[in-house]
């Protein structure tokens, strides 16, 4: 059934006013169609609030009050600049501007609240922001990175300023003294704790739970996880069926990674072995790193919201700050959907894949965050001819066949999908005279279809290969070069959306 939704406003892309509304179970693992409402939210853009302003919040925690959701989060001067020019690149610009407060009650259209602190509150710079209220005090308890250790900021209510109540320069029990990475969480009986790994190596994972009285202190940390494989930031915790979920990512700074995971019964402990988040490999996280997480629990079902930082004005890779996807649940394991577009009924507590979704995975080969041959979620034949090179058409990185010799090559993707009616995309450079070039799509029940990409083009140019109807769940896009030596071609932004 097709009917209006409200819509996160977002920049450079127009969503269309009606779509087909397609939900997905709490226990699936891909989309299937169900009946449902909504609102939409649009990843890969930069969001704007509901009077048409740039959200800026990053490394933040979301708290539910009654039934509004208070999305709290670090705006930084660079993160002002790249929205402005991203075509700019990268920048180094981590001042700190402010701690920012969203609301909203369907979790795609955000209301800006006001500043919860600036620089003037906390004397300098904050990273991570987490809030959590006490049911002894009735104050709503902010805890932030700063400079000099912990910072604490309380407020008689969850959209107000803020007041600085002291700062913790050290947290009993951690090898380094002080908290890496941390998030705020909040367990169903009200309790607050502090989950982090440690300030320098980041290779013990922590949870400290926040003194009770009233949370205005980390009490002894528990280590409950040292990694053997590098060190692990962006930790977050969410809880399901009584199974807590502790999760972070690799140590890339601002890069996207995979998500690893731990899970106890105890919030203490202990902890299982580590694992990766089902569906985080292929685009890393839909090119995110570990930023926070929440349950959705409404009238039909619920589902975690796993928020991705997308730290773009500082790693450079791609548009927009927010990229938040729904976790479900396979039994006990949970499952990442990486979506660009998707719908969610929060007061329903279900979800589905939206209707402008592109199913292309790592689209804009953004996610390796180096220059390397296998990128992820694709696969190559005809060897270290794939590569991918700086200078995208967005982001830094875009896919690239060369070689100094003649070459055969391909590099494509296999994507299950509903049957229905497709349209394929790309952006292309190419310096010509190949044999023979395209951006093409086969195995989806009918004979293969393309686009030649084989004459000169200098810019970025689109190529468009529309009318694909699926008729058995899956198909295989990419691009295909028979090459004569000195040959190039660069593609980037792949995307593969429905169009019936």
């Amino acid at each position: 059934m097709l009917r209006k939704i409200s819509r996160l406003t977002i920049a450079s892309v127009l969503l269309p006013l009606a779509v087909a509304l397609t939900p997905v179970g709490a226990d699936a693992a891909t989309p299937v169609p169900r009946a449902a409402a909504g609102a939409t939210i649009q990843n890969d853009v930069f969001w704007k609030d509901t009077a048409g302003n740039p959200i800026y919040s990053q490394g933040g925690g979301v708290l539910k009050v009654g039934n509004t959701y208070y999305w709290y989060g670090v705006k930084y001067s660079g993160a002002v600049s790249y929205y402005n020019n991203p075509a700019g690149g990268k920048n180094g610009n981590v001042g700190f501007s402010a701690i920012t407060i969203y609301s909203s009650t369907d979790l795609a259209n955000w209301k800006f609240e006001g500043n919860a602190m600036t620089p003037s509150d906390v004397g300098g710079w904050v990273g991570r922001v987490g809030v959590s209220r006490n049911p002894t005090t009735g104050k709503y308890v902010l805890a932030t990175q700063g400079n000099g250790g912990l910072v604490f900021g309380t407020s008689s209510t969850p959209n107000g300023h803020f007041t600085y109540a002291g700062t913790q320069s050290n947290i009993q029990n951690v090898s380094t003294g002080m908290s890496g990475d941390q998030s705020v969480f909040t367990d169903d009986d009200g309790r607050a704790y502090l989950v982090f790994s440690n300030k320098s190596g980041r290779s013990h994972l922590y949870v400290s739970p926040l003194r009770s009285s009233d949370f205005l202190h980390a009490e002894a940390a528990k280590n409950v996880y040292n990694s053997s494989a590098g060190g692990r930031e962006g930790n977050i915790m969410f809880k399901q069926n009584g199974t807590y979920y502790f999760c972070s990512s690799d140590l890339h700074g601002w890069n996207s990674s995979h998500t690893y995971c731990i899970t106890a019964k105890n919030i203490m402990g202990p902890y299982s072995a580590e694992f990766v988040l089902q569906g985080t490999d292929a685009d890393f996280s839909h090119v995110t790193q570990t930023g926070l997480a929440f349950t959705v629990t409404g009238s039909a079902g619920s589902f975690v919201m796993f928020g991705g930082d997308r730290w773009s004005d500082f790693a450079g890779n791609g548009l927009g700050y927010n990229d938040w996807v729904p976790v479900s649940f396979n039994g006990t394991t949970p499952v990442f959907h990486s979506l660009s577009q998707w719908n969610v009924d929060a007061a329903a507590g279900t979800w589905s894949a939206g209707s402008g979704n592109n199913y292309v995975l790592n689209p804009s080969a953004e996610a390796d965050r180096v220059a390397q041959n296998n990128l992820a979620g694709w696969t190559n034949v005809g060897g270290n001819v794939n590569s991918n090179k700086l200078g995208g058409h967005t982001g830094r990185w875009a896919i690239a066949q060369s070689s100094t010799s003649a070459y055969n090559a391909t590099r494509y993707q296999n994507i299950s999908l509903p049957n229905g009616t497709y349209t394929l995309s790309a952006w292309v450079k190419r310096s010509g005279g190949q044999k023979k070039a395209t951006i093409f799509a086969k195995n989806f029940g009918a004979s293969e279809v393309n686009r030649s990409i084989s004459q000169s083009m200098g810019t970025w140019t689109k190529v468009t290969v529309p009318g694909i109807t699926v008729t058995n769940g899956s198909i295989q896009v990419g691009v295909f070069s028979d090459a004569n030596a000195g040959n190039w071609v660069n593609v980037d932004d792949f995307s593969l959306t429905q169009t019936s």
